[in-house]
């Protein structure tokens, strides 16, 4: 079977052992359990056209190969394709569909992704339209004969709206769509949307997979077969590739994975319990409370609810700026999902692509804070975000 050929362990043991061993047998040629680092550029071939499965490193590595098949088993996908950056992920994925075709995004989307849309994409014709997607209905009732492509992130950045991705896969499929699923601040740890209907999953792997801050990458994840070599030809005709060190370092980040979801998510969780007893805080975000719109979907939908939070301070970007210039643990930094703990304001930083009417329909606001939460002692970092509130006074 498939996983004989490319694993140490079956695709049906835990996501624990997949994490470690999916994709990565020890080395034949010398015994190694660590996976090699291939830094070839060409591969020997036999004869023209007659190689071992190699032939230029654009189009394929030995290191890469090992970190696609264990992103695929970690999702449960027939395959991955794994790129230089999350950007290059998900514009590879838009790249499948053509000029005039229609594309459904949340409204509530990661300000890189907005621009590769808004910015770059529109002057070739591709269609895109922006709604909040927390009522399916509302998704159905915006498709169009020439929509092609529904995208969503669940949990969203960064006001993390939690959308159903079983029901709205279903509205794709009525349409001849495909749902892509930006499930970056989930992981497969906590989420698995190929199980829930979509076509695609689409990861920073830069983020909670690789977990350390020292790699840039991304990745799709699929059981559509034509979707995926389509996919591997654009990562072959544009060269958005990670390098096999990127790769290597990626493969390690993921074997720590799950026993660092499981402290993400409890800090974060308790956390956000602790900021709504905040006087200056108006509201917090997190999927984890009741008192969050989505809570009972992500219950359902997810195993965890990650280790993301949002949070809303009085005052607006005047205490925003001194709240974040007074943490010394959580360092003031876009990204997410490493082992340090970030701070970030969205409307200056991640999000600043966005128009500020977009920011204020989405409640982006002044007063919004983005925490991820890292691996430091629930303590300190508690500590550290009352240095913070002491700031404002």
């Amino acid at each position: 079977m498939w996983y004989d050929r490319v694993m140490s362990a079956p695709r049906s043991a835990s996501i624990e052992t997949l994490c470690i061993h999916a994709g990565q047998p020890p080395d034949p040629v010398s015994g190694a359990v660590m996976t090699p680092i291939v830094l070839a550029t060409t591969f020997a071939q036999d004869g023209p056209g007659v190689h071992k499965g190699y032939d230029y490193s654009r189009a394929g590595n030995p290191t890469r190969t090992a970190l696609e098949q264990c992103l695929a088993a970690l999702e449960g996908a027939r395959h991955a394709v794994a790129f230089g950056s999350g950007c290059a992920a998900t514009t590879a994925v838009l790249l499948t569909l053509r000029s005039g075709d229609h594309v459904i995004v949340c409204d509530d989307v990661y300000g890189g992704t907005f621009r590769i849309l808004d910015k770059v994409l529109a002057q070739f014709g591709l269609q895109a339209t922006f709604l909040d997607m927390t009522e399916p209905r509302r998704v159905a009732q915006a498709m169009r004969p020439n929509t092609r492509l529904i995208w969503m992130e669940t949990p969203s950045n960064p006001m993390l709206k939690v959308f159903d991705i079983r029901a709205i896969a279903d509205v794709a499929r009525a349409g001849g769509a495909c749902l892509a699923v930006d499930n970056t601040f989930a992981t497969p740890v906590l989420q698995r949307p190929l199980e829930l209907g979509a076509t695609l999953s689409v990861h920073s792997t830069t983020k909670y997979l690789n977990g350390h801050s020292d790699v840039i990458g991304g990745a799709v994840m699929t059981s559509d077969d034509a979707l995926a070599e389509r996919l591997h030809f654009i990562q072959k005709a544009i060269g958005a590739v990670p390098s096999p060190f990127d790769c290597y370092l990626v493969l390690r980040g993921i074997k720590t994975l799950p026993v660092r979801m499981e402290r993400h998510v409890s800090s974060a969780r308790a956390l956000a319990v602790w900021l709504t007893t905040r006087p200056t805080v108006s509201r917090v975000r997190y999927p984890g409370l009741s008192s969050h719109e989505g809570y009972d979907l992500a219950t359902r939908q997810m195993k965890a609810a990650g280790g993301m939070i949002s949070f809303e301070l009085k005052g607006g970007l005047e205490h925003a700026r001194a709240f974040l210039r007074a943490l010394r643990i959580f360092a003031c930094a876009e990204s997410l999902g490493g082992v340090e703990s970030l701070a970030e304001h969205p409307a200056t930083m991640t999000h600043a692509s966005l128009p500020m009417e977009a920011r204020e329909t989405l409640g982006i606001s002044d007063g919004l804070i983005r925490l991820s939460i890292g691996l430091e002692g629930l303590r300190d970092l508690m500590a550290d975000l009352e240095r913070g509130f002491d700031a404002l006074s």
